[in-house]
C-alpha cells in the first residue's frame, strides 16, 4: 500500500487529490497538509511514501518543504503537484530532492501512475517540465565575472600608461613620485604576467579591467 500525504493550501484540492487516490487499490492518503510548515511536520510523522506537493503556499513555500522532508526523511519521495512550470520554480523543486513534477492538468490515469513511480523512486516529469529541465541544463553556463587582480592605484596608473603618458606624466597628474609609478608598474606586470607596459594595456583589455580603446 502506497501511503500519500497530500500538501496543498487549498481545501478543495486535497478533498480532490484525496478522492482520486483513494479510489486506487494500491493508495491511501494518510493525511493532508495546508502550508510548508505543516507538510514537513506530519510527513515527519507520518512517514508517507510520497508526498504530493504544491509549490506556491503561505509561509513556508514548497520548495522550502521539499528541501526540509528529502533531508530528514530520505525514504520519502516528494512528488510536485503544481500549475506552475517557469524554469526556476523546476530548477528549485529538483535541486531541492522533489522526485517529481507535474502540473495540475495532468490526466487522473497519469497523475495515479506517476505517484506509483514516485513510490520505487523513479524521476517522473510533464513533457514540458523535462524539455525546460533539458534546456536548462544545456544552456551554457554564463561566464565568470573578470578577476581584477589589481588595485585601484594601479589600474590609475594604467589606465595613464594606456593614453600614452610617461612615468613622469603620471607623477604629475596622480601627485606622487616617478619612482612610485615605476613601482605600481612593476606590480601590475608582475600580476598580469607581462614585462612591458603594451602587453600590460593589452592583457588589462582581455580581461575586462581596462576598456578596449574603442570604448575609452
Amino acid at each position: 500500500m502506497i501511503r500519500v500525504l497530500i500538501a496543498d493550501d487549498h481545501p478543495i484540492v486535497r478533498s480532490g487529490l484525496a478522492g482520486l487516490l483513494e479510489v486506487e487499490e494500491d493508495m491511501t492518503v494518510v493525511g493532508e497538509a495546508g502550508d510548508g510548515e505543516e507538510a514537513v511536520s506530519r510527513a515527519t510523522a507520518l512517514r508517507p511514501d510520497v508526498v504530493l506537493m504544491d509549490l506556491r503556499m503561505p509561509g513556508l513555500d514548497g520548495v522550502g518543504a521539499t528541501r526540509k522532508i528529502t533531508a530528514t526523511l530520505p525514504q520519502t519521495r516528494v512528488l510536485v503537484l503544481t500549475t506552475y512550470d517557469t524554469d526556476d520554480d523546476i530548477v528549485h523543486a529538483v535541486e531541492a530532492g522533489a522526485t517529481g513534477y507535474l502540473l495540475k492538468d495532468t490526466p487522473r490515469p497519469v497523475l495515479v501512475n506517476a505517484v506509483r513511480s514516485a513510490a520505487r523512486g523513479e524521476t517522473v516529469l510533464a513533457p514540458p517540465v523535462a524539455a525546460k529541465l533539458v534546456s536548462h541544463l544545456r544552456a551554457p553556463a554564463p561566464p565568470p565575472p573578470p578577476v581584477n587582480p589589481l588595485t585601484p592605484r594601479e589600474v590609475e596608473v594604467l589606465r595613464a600608461v594606456a593614453r600614452g603618458l610617461s612615468n613622469a606624466e603620471i607623477g604629475r597628474e596622480l601627485f606622487i613620485g616617478e619612482a612610485t609609478v615605476k613601482t605600481h608598474l612593476l606590480r601590475v606586470f608582475a600580476k598580469l604576467g607581462v614585462d612591458d607596459r603594451t602587453r600590460a594595456v593589452t592583457a588589462a583589455m582581455e580581461r575586462g579591467i581596462l576598456p578596449p580603446p574603442s570604448a575609452r
